[in-house]
Order: C-alpha cells, then structure tokens, then sequence
C-alpha cells in the first residue's frame, strides 16, 4: 500500500477535530537540517504527523529535509514512512500508536522534499535560499558544535533575514553549551546574527503534558497557591530517573556526562514551573521574566552541595547491564558521571529555607520523573501517644513519567472506635479524565514554534542563569576521579546522594513510591 498521493488532494483524518481554541499555524516551510538524523525520523516527523491528523498545519506547510548524505525525494520519504510503522509493532514502546492513519501520513508525506547539501559550503546554503520562499522555520537538528557555525552561515546566505510580513525562525537543539563560558560564547555567535524573538531554544521536556499542567495545577487552582511557600513546605525533590543505561550513545555521553545533559535544561525546567512566582499574564516574555528573576535567585551550588555517581554492572528490571566503562565509546577509565543529585537553595522570599533537591541518573532501579512537594507537620502533635506519631508527612506529587498526573498523601482515620490514623493516596491520573492521543512530545513545541509563541522556549538569559548555579560544581569535577562514586546498576544511586539528604534529616521518597 502507498503512503503517498497526489498533492491536489487535501484529505486527512474524517474524524479529526482542531483542539478547542486552536487555529492552524500559518504556512511555511520547515527546513530540517540533520534530516537522515534519529531526532528527524523518531520525533520530529512523528510529531508533524501528529499536528496533521489534529488539522493543526496549513495546507501550504512544507518541509524540506537536508542533509550530506546523498538521496531524493522519494527515498526519504519511504525511509520515514517505515519508521512510522515501527511504532505499530512495539506495543511497549513510548511511543505506541495501534495504527497509521493513512489520510494524516500522506498528507504530511505529500509535503515533504528532500536537498543534499553540506551547510559549511555557502554556495550550496545560497541555493538553499532559492527554495526557500516566505515564512520559514530552521531545524538545527545536528550535533552542538555545529549549531555556531551553522547560524553564521545561514546569515551568510541571507536565510534568516525577515522581509516585512514574514518570518524566519531558529530552532536550536540542547545542549546549549556545555558549561557557562560555553553557553556565553554560544549565545554571542548566534545573537550576532539573530534577533533574540528568532531564537527558539528547545527542551523537549517541556512539551510534556504533565510538565505544562504544573502551571495549570498552580495557578489555575487556589487550593495550592496559598501554601506553595516556605511557610508550609519542608523541602522539593525533583527526580528523573532512567532504568536504561547509555547503550550505544558512549561517544556522546563521554563528554557530556548527567549533570550537562540533564540539569541546566531538564530539570531546571521542572524546577522553574514548580518554583517561579506568578506572571502577570501568560505572554511568552512575561513568563519568561518569571523564570529569569527565579533562576537568578538561586545560590550556586557549592561543590559540598553536590554528588556525582556512575553504574557498575548489575540488573535492571531482570536483565543483567555491563557497567558504564564496558560500554561502546565510553573510556576504561571515565570519570564521567551517570548520576548526579544536587542540593539548591533560593534566596527569596518565597522559597527561603526551602531546599531543593535534583537528582537524575542512568541504569537505576525505577523509572520515572517526578516532582515531590513535601510539607511541613503540623505545628501540634494532637496524636501524641498513638501510632500516629510517625504517619509520614503530606506529600504533593507531581507525576510527569510514566505515570502522568498527582497524588496527594496525607492521613486519614481507620474505620472504627480508635483514633487510628494511616497515611493514605489521593491519584489522579490523566488517562482516566482525557482520552489522550498517542504523541512523542514535540508536538505542541513544534506548534508554538509555526505560530511565533516562546513560553515554553528559554531565552538567553534563562540559559545563562541555569549554567551560573552549576557552574562551580562542573569546575570542580573537572576530569579527576576525586570524589566519583559507583553503584550498582539497578541500585537507587551512590550513597553520597543518601547522605546528601540525611545530613539535613531528609531522605529520598522512594522511586517505586507511587
């Protein structure tokens, strides 16, 4: 059966309806550069395809992958359309979907074109700009070091320059840098041939929904707000923890290690929805203005403050694992840490006292990102003498993966004639009040993106302030072995992370705890 037809047909899903609210995004054409790339096929083009069957493209959207690699239209297309039916074969897997809706792929496979071209060659990126007319959107979908070095050329090619009435957009990968004089230097190239507004960094974690109803729960409920403050809280763990290892992506990992690739971006996201302040509207800069005076608020984290891990061999989830040195690319030898947990502190009037602590690791026991919100006790024991004196503290979890909703916990009586209490969950899961659609998270960033909303995006300043916090720690790591600690592949991480918590008389929740 062909994917394809005849661009003249405008057909898709019968059935799709546009979300309430929405409206198309206006025509352009999406240049894919790193178009023979995994992101391209396994999210980017999964996620159009997704924006298609919700009648959320106009029907002169384009896209235009490019790449070095030699190959048509044709040949691409076909190539994109196999990996799209891998998702109807592993019904494990992420990304599942029981079928292809044969309307929605051939609408998107009817608008797609392939260029080979090498975007260090300026002639090449000149014939570029000669099909590339009106609105335009520049995937950087290529390794971090290429990022520079391909803006510049696309100044050079006169591709990002808007004429009055269009547009044209950067979309720029992570990591942004990998430590602050890096993300500085970074942020000076590309700002000396863009404008900030053209400027889309993206962290697919965002995209999440769970991670956007963060803000939706917070300030959309006044339930919460008025005890989202030290006054009521005891501390905030944020967890994103991953039961597979680094498997076949030792070469990249080697350099970037957990704390660059998971804290700065990831997690400070996670941080920053949880602990901004309330905007006064929801524009994309008066969010970002949010997160800004946030992130500048925090202390950077001291060395002390901090614990780097990294997994021998063990069992995860039945299966035995080989330890990060045995795996492909990785050195005998590394000191590269798959662990990290980090302790923040937030020198405002919100959060003050408050800690904050980070952790996210590979090869762990539990998967699952996770937000937990633990308030005080009360100031009274009432209970005192009873069982009761250790029901664990009022809990607010905010689960992202796999799980994707909020638990409450907190106390309540047995039935009968004792005062008996238990600690008891409140759940509510998303898959149980919305039908929702299978989707591979960049979809609603890919959305903003064609539309010209930066909420979910980080500015320049974003970026700066989140590698400030870090910066002390990754200095001190450097490349010496000090201070690395090992645990076992299938462990909840290094015991450093323990005592991390226990020297302020906390300790982990549990990553099997909801």
């Amino acid at each position: 059966m062909s994917f394809f037809r005849d661009i003249s047909s405008p057909a898709r899903s019968a059935h799709a309806i546009p979300p309430s609210g929405s409206r198309p995004a206006p025509a352009c054409t999406l240049v894919i550069f790193g178009a023979r790339g995994d992101l391209t096929k396994r999210l980017l083009i999964p996620a159009l395809y997704n924006l298609a069957g919700s009648l959320l493209l106009d029907a002169d959207f384009r896209v235009l992958g490019v790449d070095r690699v030699a190959g048509t239209d044709a040949d691409w297309r076909d190539g994109l359309a196999a990996t799209m039916q891998d998702f109807t074969k592993d019904p494990d897997g992420e990304f599942y979907t029981p079928t292809i809706d044969q309307d929605a792929w051939n609408w998107v496979a009817d608008r797609l074109d392939y260029m080979q071209a090498d975007f260090a060659d300026l002639e090449q990126m000149r014939a570029l700009a000669e099909r590339v007319k009106g609105n335009a959107v520049f995937y950087l979908a290529v390794p971090s070091r290429f990022f520079g070095p391909l803006v510049e050329m696309l100044g050079q090619a006169g591709l990002v320059a808007q004429q009055e009435g269009t547009f044209r957009r950067v979309v720029i990968e992570k990591p942004f840098g990998s430590d602050l004089a890096t993300a500085r230097a970074l942020n000076r190239q590309v700002l000396s041939v863009l404008d900030e507004q053209q400027i889309y960094r993206i962290d697919h974690f965002l995209g999440k929904e769970t991670v956007q109803n963060i803000l939706a729960m917070r300030f959309g409920n006044l339930i919460f707000e008025p005890l989202w403050r030290n006054e009521y809280i005891d501390h905030v763990q944020i967890t994103a923890a991953e039961t597979i290892g680094v498997e076949q992506r030792g070469a990249f990992y080697e350099p970037t290690g957990a704390l660059r690739d998971m804290v700065p971006n990831h997690l400070f996201q996670l941080f920053a929805m949880v602990a901004m302040e309330p905007p006064a509207s929801f524009s994309a800069e008066t969010v970002r203005t949010a997160k800004e005076q946030l992130f500048e608020s925090v202390r950077p984290v001291r060395p002390e403050d901090a614990v780097r891990g990294q997994y021998r061999a063990g069992t995860v989830e039945g299966k035995p694992v080989v330890a990060y040195r045995a795996a492909p690319g990785v050195a005998p030898d590394s000191v590269t840490e798959t662990y990290v947990a980090l302790k923040l502190c937030v020198d405002n009037w919100r959060w003050s006292g408050v800690p904050f602590y980070l952790r996210t690791g590979k090869s762990l026991g539990g998967r699952r990102t996770e937000v937990v919100v633990q308030f005080k006790k009360p100031p009274v024991a009432i209970f005192r003498g009873t069982a009761t004196d250790s029901l664990p503290p009022n809990r607010m979890i905010l689960n992202v993966q796999p799980a994707q909703g909020l638990t409450i916990e907190m106390a309540a009586k047995h039935p009968g004639p004792a005062m008996d209490l238990a600690g008891v969950q409140v759940k509510f899961r998303y898959e149980d009040a919305f039908d929702l659609q299978p989707n591979v998270g960049y979809e609603t960033l890919l959305y903003d993106c064609l539309t010209g909303d930066a909420t979910l995006f980080q500015r320049a300043d974003n970026i700066d302030a989140a590698w400030t916090a870090v910066d002390p720690v990754l200095q001190s790591w450097g490349h010496v072995a000090e201070g690395l600690e090992f645990y076992d592949a299938g462990a909840t991480g290094p015991a450093g992370a323990d005592a991390l918590l226990a020297r302020d008389g906390r300790a982990w929740y549990p990553l099997n705890g909801t």
